[in-house]
């Protein structure tokens, strides 16, 4: 009898733990799946946002390519005096000799304010008028009187000549009155610049696609499916956020789920207000939050062996003091396999040092004091996903792990976080009567200067790398939004990528 209400007290305590396991094992659950997205999202902006970079480059080198074509003293003298035969042949053989250095290129021409074509990268096309409808020829020589001395960019458009996409430009030229005497025009495929989009790998997204819609008439200007280019998007969440965009509402990054046939996906968006596009990067569902599923994979399979310890136990309980023992040691390796995956989370693999998801879970109820106020200095490596298309993975592996361990010489007791793809903070706590302001940026421009140093790479000999930094100083209530600063910083401030670090003091 005494045995029985013994066993009842241990199945019952036992019980207990298993309730309490369980909820535990929930709550962490929801809070790394929680951490885990904002990860993956914050991660699929920030690649967006460096493509949408890609493309406007991209246009505005074509925009400097026409500009320097305008201004040829073969252009303008032509313009000056358009039928001149002799002029004529100057122009022709300078834009035939100018057109071969460019890439990608349909056409560069020059003709007279009425579309007259005067020289022309194909000469068959030299005597042709472009625009014969006057409604359109008003059209095109309004807009590029309102862009002045800029290039007026017609946009991403399949050309009517060659039935390929192109980017569409024109500029005016004006004489020294002030007066449009023609104009000159340019189209360069968009093959290249597509070209290099699918080329540059997203580590950890393998089923993601591009899509470019124009904000105006919504229509797509890059997409998987080629049919579709050219068409209004039926997406109606992409239409809202067109239809926002156009009435200056909304954000300009930013992400959305949808479903097609019958796969949901995860699109993160970026939006270009000089050319009025929107560029988006799609993919599944699954692959995006793959870690998210994973880690509540894994927290399942840990409840359920706990569930099956806590019976097992039970059951031998009153036969076995030998196996309670083993059962000890089995809870203890469990444990351990908890510790590691908690550090998988929360530590960068390649860097060994903390990731974002660390930084919200440190500073989660931190507050400082004026006496001790905390200093956050961020490293951007300027150019990341352009040193691993010329250098390789490896060398940017290499920089990565290099720069880890030069801001440890530097900012010696601190704690190093990799936030980004290519950003480092540094978190300090000092005394204020031991150390000022003007002490941490001196340090900082300390580690700014090794950084950017000459580094003797393992396979590409000695190579300089740019980065960009920032200090913020912040004294009350620390969370994530120090980093959101620290990247409108260096984003808005283009200085910084010129030695310069800026700081700011966020205290409240």
């Amino acid at each position: 009898m005494k045995d029985s209400k013994r066993i009842s007290a241990v199945t019952l305590i036992l019980i207990s733990e298993l309730v309490i396991m369980i909820i535990l094992s929930l709550v962490v659950t929801k809070t790394i799946s929680f951490t885990t997205r904002k990860s993956s999202m914050d991660n699929m902006q920030t690649i967006t946002s460096e493509r949408a970079h890609i493309i406007q480059t991209y246009v505005e080198n074509s925009e400097k390519i026409l500009a320097y074509y305008s201004k040829a003293d073969q252009i303008s003298a032509l313009l000056s005096d358009p039928t001149n035969r002799e002029l004529q042949a100057k122009a022709q053989a300078y834009t035939e000799s100018f057109s071969k250095d460019i890439e990608n290129l349909e056409g560069i021409y020059v003709s007279e304010w009425n579309t007259h074509v005067l020289a022309h990268t194909n000469p068959d096309i030299v005597g042709l008028v472009t625009r014969k409808d006057p409604e359109p020829l008003k059209q095109l020589q309004d807009s590029m009187l309102a862009a002045g001395n800029d290039v007026y960019d017609t946009g991403i458009i399949i050309s009517p000549a060659s039935g390929r996409q192109i980017v569409s430009m024109y500029k005016a030229v004006y004489n020294e009155a002030n007066e449009p005497i023609g104009l000159v025009g340019l189209g360069i495929f968009t093959d290249s610049l597509v070209s290099t989009l699918n080329d540059i790998s997203i580590s950890g997204f393998d089923d993601s696609f591009y899509t470019m819609i124009n904000v105006n008439d919504m229509k797509y200007i890059f997409i998987d499916d080629e049919e579709l280019i050219g068409k209004p998007t039926e997406n109606k969440t992409i239409r809202q956020i067109c239809a926002n965009l156009s009435k200056g509402k909304g954000s300009e990054e930013g992400s959305f789920e949808y479903r097609a046939d019958g796969t949901k996906y995860v699109s993160t968006y970026c939006y270009m207000p000089k050319y009025n596009w929107l560029l988006m990067i799609d993919d599944t569902k699954r692959e995006v939050y793959s870690l998210t599923y994973l880690m509540a994979l894994y927290m399942g399979i840990f409840g359920i062996a706990i569930l099956g310890l806590v019976i097992l136990f039970s059951f031998i309980n009153r036969k076995q003091e030998k196996m309670n023992q083993k059962l000890a040691n089995t809870i203890v390796k469990s444990n351990k396999t908890k510790e590691s995956l908690y550090a998988a989370m929360f530590r960068d693999v390649l860097t060994d040092v903390r990731n974002r998801i660390a930084f919200s879970m440190d500073f989660e109820e931190v507050n400082s004091t004026e006496d001790h106020p905390y200093y956050f200095i961020m490293f951007n490596i300027s150019n990341f996903s352009d040193i691993n298309s010329r250098y390789g993975n490896d060398t940017g592996d290499w920089l990565l792990t290099k720069t880890v361990e030069i801001l440890g010489q530097v900012f010696k007791n601190s704690r190093i976080y990799r936030t980004g793809a290519d950003e480092f903070i540094v978190s300090l706590q000092v005394n204020s009567a031991e150390k000022h302001t003007s002490d941490i940026l001196d340090i900082a421009q300390d580690a700014y200067e090794r950084l950017t140093s000459p580094q003797q790479t393992p396979t590409m000999g000695k190579v300089n790398f740019g980065y960009r930094a920032a200090v913020a100083r912040k004294v009350g209530t620390i969370n994530t939004s120090v980093i959101t600063v620290l990247k409108a910083m260096l984003n808005k401030d283009p200085e910084s990528q010129f030695g310069r670090i800026n700081f700011t003091d966020l205290s409240s």
